[in-house]
C-alpha cells in the first residue's frame, strides 16, 4: 500500500506571503488528501548569508511596491483582509519559537493564522508576549504564560535554530515555501503545484499484520 507524501510548510511571521499561504493551505491539504508538516523558521539568518541586513522588500523600494499592490490583489481574491503593518518586518521571533515548541499540537494551525491575522489584518505588534498571548487564547491553547515561559528557554531557543539551519539545508531561501521529499517549491503561488506534487509522489505504507490465526496485530508499527 501506498500513500502520498508529506508536504512540508516552511513559513516565517513577517512574510507577507506566507500570510496568504497560511491562511489556506490547512483546507487545501485536506483537500488534496495530504499530510502537512508545518516548520515555523526565521529568515534573518538567511538573508544575513545573502548579505542583507533587512527585507528585500526595504532594500528594493521598487519591489516592495510591487509586493504591497500584489498582496492587495491576493488578498482580495482570497478573501483576506489586510492592513498593511506601521513597522515591516515585525519580530516574529517569539510566535516562532512557540510554534516550533508545539508543532504537533491540535491548535498550532490556529494559533499560526492568528498571528498572521494579527500582523497583516490588525496591524498588531506580534513581538509583544500579550499578543502572542491573545493569539494563544484563540487558538485554545491552554496556559498561555505557561508556554510563552517554555518559548524563552535555551531548548525552545536551540529547536528554532536547528530547524533554520534545517531549512538553509533543503535549499529554502523564502517563504513561503513547501517541502515534499527533497523537492523545493518557493511562494505561495506554488502551493497547487506543491500538493499536486505531492500526491502524485508515495511513500511506502505497511499493512496491518496478522497472526496465525487470521486476527490483526494490535502491535503493528504505526504508519510512517
Amino acid at each position: 500500500m501506498v500513500r502520498p507524501m508529506k508536504l512540508q510548510f516552511w513559513f516565517e511571521f513577517a512574510s507577507t506571503y506566507s500570510y496568504l499561504t497560511a491562511m489556506r493551505i490547512e483546507q487545501a491539504a485536506a483537500q488534496a488528501g495530504v499530510d502537512l508538516e508545518w516548520r515555523p523558521f526565521l529568515l534573518g539568518p538567511i538573508f544575513k548569508q545573502q548579505g542583507w541586513n533587512d527585507s528585500p522588500f526595504n532594500l528594493y523600494p521598487v519591489k516592495g511596491q510591487y509586493m504591497w499592490r500584489d498582496m492587495e490583489r491576493g488578498c482580495e481574491k482570497l478573501g483576506l483582509p489586510l492592513r498593511r503593518p506601521s513597522a515591516f518586518p515585525r519580530n516574529g521571533l517569539l510566535a516562532a519559537r512557540v510554534a516550533c515548541r508545539h508543532a504537533g499540537e491540535p491548535w498550532l494551525p490556529t494559533f499560526v493564522r492568528a498571528v498572521y491575522t494579527a500582523n497583516f489584518a490588525q496591524d498588531r505588534d506580534i513581538a509583544d508576549a500579550a499578543v502572542i498571548a491573545d493569539c494563544l487564547a484563540q487558538a485554545g491553547a491552554g496556559d498561555a504564560a505557561a508556554i510563552l515561559a517554555t518559548a524563552q528557554t535555551p531548548e525552545s531557543k536551540q529547536l528554532l535554530a536547528a530547524q533554520t539551519d534545517e531549512a538553509v539545508r533543503l535549499g529554502v531561501f523564502g517563504a513561503p515555501a513547501m517541502v515534499v521529499g527533497g523537492e523545493l517549491f518557493w511562494g505561495n503561488d506554488r502551493l497547487e503545484d506543491a500538493l499536486a506534487w505531492a500526491s502524485a509522489q508515495t511513500e511506502p505504507h505497511d499493512p496491518p499484520r496478522s497472526d496465525k490465526a487470521g486476527h490483526g496485530d494490535d502491535t503493528a508499527a504505526a504508519p510512517l
